[in-house]
């Protein structure tokens, strides 16, 4: 065993174990054991549980984003104190006020990619995971001979589960392949479009994180497009479904936490000023962290009645 299988395995064991619980939850329920509409079902319950998993990353890069956002204007005039100085102490001390930039603002040029970091063990492990399933070889734990055998034979929609686009049987298999490649890539492109679209701080537009948001809002989905075609119907499945788990979680974090001074921010203000719930001086985060107001418990007339010594 390799390194790469060896860091893989324990994924894999995983992997197969939410897979074939799915399927057989569902084979219990009635659904046909060999059916791709029950193994297809397996897959999005399985995105379901590793997306919900990989909740609190998604939210620790919602608020590594914003804080990533909010010191661009710092970080640009750090940048513009230390620019043209090329010695060494130079060098140390504009990285250390850097990195006590990150530090106060809570944030790291890291963070942002956890959650993608998270899910390529996932990812890779569903991978070879459906190409063994393809060569109805077993998995390393839960996903037996009969079941990979099973999987192999499954159909969705007349396309078999194990195919890919490059190694289909037929045009129409390739069709659904490139529908779903299609998709997925657009799921991807607008997801991020999402972000930058509605999510971003004017200020914040021309500084060299905007341009690398830029980059990668045209780099991942050409990505995707490419090596798409290589990917088992399966696995465009899940990536497909996780990809629109993504975007309706990101539609809702942008609703209720927008980056301050962005489009989503301000129009979220205007709605809570519009409601009374804000004044036109209250920031939207002090209206909402703002403590309910106790209510006065009126007084009765026999404890009013009473003197401040406790005698009547």
């Amino acid at each position: 065993m390799d390194i790469f299988a060896a860091i893989l395995w324990p994924f894999k064991w995983v992997i197969e174990a939410i897979l074939v619980t799915f399927h057989s939850v569902l084979t219990t329920l009635g659904l046909p054991e060999g059916s791709g509409i029950t193994w297809v079902a397996s897959i999005v319950g399985l995105v379901l549980v590793v997306r919900a998993a990989l909740i609190p990353l998604f939210v620790k890069q919602i608020k590594s984003q914003r804080s990533m956002y909010i010191l661009q204007p710092d970080l640009q005039k750090l940048q513009k104190k230390y620019k043209g100085k090329t010695d060494r102490d130079s060098r140390e001390r504009m990285a250390k006020e850097q990195m006590a930039l990150y530090k106060k603002h809570g944030s790291s040029p890291f963070a942002s990619c956890l959650p993608l970091l998270a899910q390529m063990p996932v990812f890779f492990s569903l991978f070879t995971t459906l190409q063994e399933a393809q060569s109805k070889k077993p998995g390393v734990g839960l996903l037996t001979q009969e079941l990979s055998e099973s999987f192999a034979r499954s159909k969705f929609l007349g396309a078999s589960l194990s195919e890919t686009f490059l190694t289909a049987t037929s045009t129409s298999v390739q069709i659904i392949a490139a529908i779903m490649i299609v998709l997925m890539t657009g799921s991807q492109f607008i997801t991020q479009k999402q972000i930058m679209a509605k999510n971003q701080n004017p200020d914040a537009m021309n500084t060299q994180f905007a341009q690398t948001q830029k980059i990668m809002l045209y780099a991942f989905p050409v990505i995707f497009l490419v090596s798409g075609i290589s990917f088992p119907l399966g696995v465009l499945i899940y990536w497909l479904v996780s990809n629109f788990w993504t975007m309706g979680q990101q539609y809702y974090v942008i609703k209720r936490m927008p980056t301050p001074g962005s489009i989503a921010h301000n129009e979220r203000q205007a709605k809570l000023i519009k409601k009374g719930k804000l004044s036109n001086e209250t920031p939207a985060e002090e209206a909402e962290a703002a403590p309910p107001v106790q209510r006065v418990q009126p007084v009765s007339k026999a404890r009013a009645k009473k003197k401040p010594n406790g005698k009547k």
